[in-house]
């Protein structure tokens, strides 16, 4: 298994490590519940250096991005993100990223661990002909993210830069205890926060000097099975989940980065069509009625017909529910079907309900 630079940390502090994405990684520490409602509540911090990180530069590094992607990236300005997908000609997922603009020629795109070496060849092969540039620089950067409504309030002594000033969804170049640093309002939990990307060699450094700053705030360090927890309320996509290379945009209502009217891209085709046919299925979130958990992968009936499957699932620590996302027919996909699940055998009740399951007050 590949290491982050703080791999060995999270082993001396006695994570639960396993495997993700080729990397050895801390699914937990405490336990997904004290993590998951620390970050609702307070702040937690977590080390997500597995991401990968490429640069594009260039006259076209834009025409570029409008070519692979689904988002309209010249919609940005600079310092600005969104997020987008990476299209396959079948209006499906090559991976889905955040796209950073530094300037007109000058673009960071942050993608899953998982996909990356595949979404680099993908932007690679489609790059002929355009004067641009793309390099992966994954091995450069560790990334860390403080998450939770304290977040600002912990990182904003260790940072040269009014965290207050950058709006969400941008970012600013600074440094972080002396370490220079691109700092984005982003994240992957459903709450406020930044994530930091910055020299592996100063990963140690940087963790103990925010873990030690976070303690007035009751910081702790979270794993993965809370950061899925966290992003599942928050009704955020995981790759191999809920979008992968046989879900179109459409169908993993996703329509809101998907802008057919900004000239031609890779997919674009397919998901017109898509559109003006209509969908056969669509995503959407579910609350078990039963006494139950529906795991990733279960199979979803409606009138003893299997009609779809649990593309996430699990109890929702904040909301005392159990929920979940599924597949459904488009003509079961409204507020209010009821359909079951098959867990072990036994089918257990649920309903559709509206998403995201969470939203944090934007005070």
């Amino acid at each position: 298994m590949k290491q982050t630079a703080l791999t060995s940390k999270h082993i001396e502090l006695g994570a639960k490590m396993v495997e993700f994405a080729g990397y050895n990684m801390p699914v937990l520490y405490t336990g997904i519940n004290e993590e998951h409602e620390t970050v609702r509540s307070k702040v937690g911090v977590f080390d997500v250096s597995h991401m990968g990180e490429f640069i594009l530069k260039g006259s076209d590094a834009l025409d570029l991005i409008q070519r692979v992607t689904s988002n309209d990236a010249s919609k940005l300005a600079d310092n600005q993100i969104h997020y987008s997908g990476l299209m396959l000609p079948n209006g499906c997922f090559v991976d889905d990223i955040l796209v950073h603009r530094f300037g007109p020629e000058h673009y960071f795109l942050c993608v899953n661990a998982s996909n990356s070496d595949k979404d680099f060849d993908w932007i690679k092969s489609n790059s002929a002909g355009f004067d641009a540039e793309v390099t992966n620089l994954s091995d450069q950067y560790s990334q860390l993210a403080i998450q939770g409504p304290r977040a600002l309030e912990v990182m904003q002594p260790l940072i040269d830069v009014d965290l207050s000033a950058i709006k969400y969804y941008w970012f600013t170049t600074g440094h972080v205890d002396g370490v220079p640093a691109i700092i984005a309002r982003t994240g992957y939990t459903g709450e406020d926060g930044i994530e930091i990307y910055f020299d592996p060699a100063e990963s140690d450094r940087l963790w103990n000097k925010i873990v030690e700053a976070g303690q007035p705030q009751s910081l702790i360090p979270c794993g993965l099975a809370a950061r899925n927890t966290l992003r599942l309320e928050a009704k955020m996509a995981l790759y191999g989940h809920e979008i992968d290379d046989t879900i179109t945009v459409l169908e993993a209502d996703l329509g809101w980065i998907c802008k057919l009217g900004k000239g031609d891209f890779i997919g674009r085709d397919r998901l017109v069509e898509q559109k003006e046919t209509g969908l056969t299925r669509k995503l959407v979130g579910f609350e078990v009625t039963d006494k139950g958990i529906a795991r990733d992968g279960y199979a979803a009936f409606i009138g003893g017909e299997q009609v779809g499957h649990v593309t996430s699932g699990s109890p929702a620590p904040f909301l005392k529910k159990n929920i979940g996302l599924a597949y459904l027919p488009i003509e079961h996909n409204s507020v209010g079907t009821k359909f079951e699940i098959d867990v072990r055998g036994r089918r257990l009740a649920a309903e559709v309900v509206p998403t995201p399951f969470y939203k944090r007050s934007r005070q």
